[in-house]
């Protein structure tokens, strides 16, 4: 018997490892001589760097860099020296968790550090650069970024433009003159779970401003800043990508790496399968099993556990769901390739219980999972 564990984060609970390592435990409950495969996942957000890094046995590097309000923060990205891959986690430097509530404000933090991390990478060697764009804390266009790797952005009285989305508004002349050489030499790729682009009703501002700290107003000034440095960039960059999917993520990170970086957009599952060799792993596997913390229609969006039951389904190897939470239309994955799911709790509890016990909450799933497998086998 041969299954393959590839869950995501359990987010606030268990990184992706330890989901793994629990449900592993719980299987050999059952299964002692099964040849049980770790593959911890993630899909572009939090903790992938870590899945990554434990699959490919890569090392962790700390800089320190600009924070999303500028004060300096340690800042970790990992470095698969084998293939001279440098993979950034941008919430790492410009993310939502680095900032309590009440200091969230769209209008002004950068994405300054995360280009300070591609800049460190670039002097580390590197000749491929994921960066993986979810959580982040901005709304800038990824204009922070290119900052920290030479674009200048001035204003009509020629001043250099303050940190920010809001600050786009003011943009009057992008220079490219200073931009770091070694760029056009890297391979970008983004990991990303979502699609929007840059502006409009699906855009950044609008989709993801609200929780950055924007009020409605704002958000109606950040879209419309955004669309003016996609205007002046579209006059010294060949191509205008602000409305390709993809180029809303990060608060338009995503923009800012297609525009000035050439980086191909990936679903932040794909490129985490590919690095960890799931494909491979997954080929004479009897199941699958692959999880998150809420598992419901949006898992459809490119989540882990549709990636992970898409490359299943392409070798028919079956593949049951373990999550935190089952959420409203989560039966809709019945159709691409999940055969079953089961939700954490035993019985009622609240979200912090089971978050603090959710180690033995999927020893115990897991555990019932494989009995009932075992009975199906021998019922056959």
């Amino acid at each position: 018997m041969k299954i393959i564990i590839a869950p995501d984060s359990f987010k606030d609970s268990l990184s992706a490892e330890g989901v793994a390592q629990a449900i592993a435990d719980g299987l050999a409950q059952v299964w002692p001589d099964a040849q049980l495969v770790q593959c911890p996942m993630a899909d572009g957000g939090e903790g992938t760097v870590d899945s990554v890094l434990a699959a490919c046995h890569g090392e962790w590097r700390r800089h320190t860099v600009r924070g999303p309000l500028g004060a300096a923060v340690q800042a970790r990205w990992g470095w698969l020296a084998d293939s001279h891959t440098a993979i950034i986690e941008m919430a790492e430097a410009s993310g939502l968790q680095l900032l309590p509530p009440e200091q969230r404000d769209a209008c002004v933090t950068t994405t300054y550090g995360t280009g300070e991390l591609i800049r460190a990478a670039l002097d580390a060697g590197a000749q491929r650069i994921i960066l993986a764009i979810g959580g982040s804390a901005t709304n800038d266009g990824g204009a922070g970024a290119m900052q920290a790797l030479g674009v200048q952005l001035f204003d009509a009285q020629a001043q250099r433009l303050p940190p920010g989305g809001l600050a786009l508004s003011r943009l009057a002349h992008i220079s490219l003159e200073q931009l770091d050489p070694r760029l056009a030499q890297v391979r970008f790729e983004i990991a990303a779970d979502v699609n929007n682009p840059l502006c409009g009703p699906h855009g950044a501002s609008a989709i993801f401003g609200p929780q950055k700290g924007a009020n409605p107003e704002q958000v109606q000034q950040l879209d419309a800043a955004l669309g003016h440095f996609a205007d002046h960039c579209a006059r010294v960059l060949p191509n205008d990508v602000r409305d390709e999917p993809g180029s809303g993520a990060a608060g338009g990170l995503g923009f800012a790496a297609k525009a000035f970086l050439g980086a191909q957009f990936r679903a932040g599952v794909d490129v985490v399968a590919e690095l960890v060799g799931l494909d491979e792993a997954v080929r004479g596997a009897d199941l699958v099993i692959t999880g998150e913390g809420r598992f419901d229609a949006q898992t459809l969006r490119g989540k882990t556990p549709f990636g992970v039951a898409r490359i299943a389904r392409q070798h028919n190897v079956p593949v049951i769901v373990i999550a935190g939470t089952l959420g409203e239309g989560y039966e809709q994955m019945y159709a691409h390739g999940v055969d079953a799911a089961f939700a954490l709790p035993s019985g009622p509890m609240s979200l912090e219980q089971a978050c603090s016990e959710a180690p033995r909450l999927l020893r115990e799933r897991a555990s019932d999972i494989a009995r009932v497998w075992r009975l199906a086998v021998r019922t056959r």
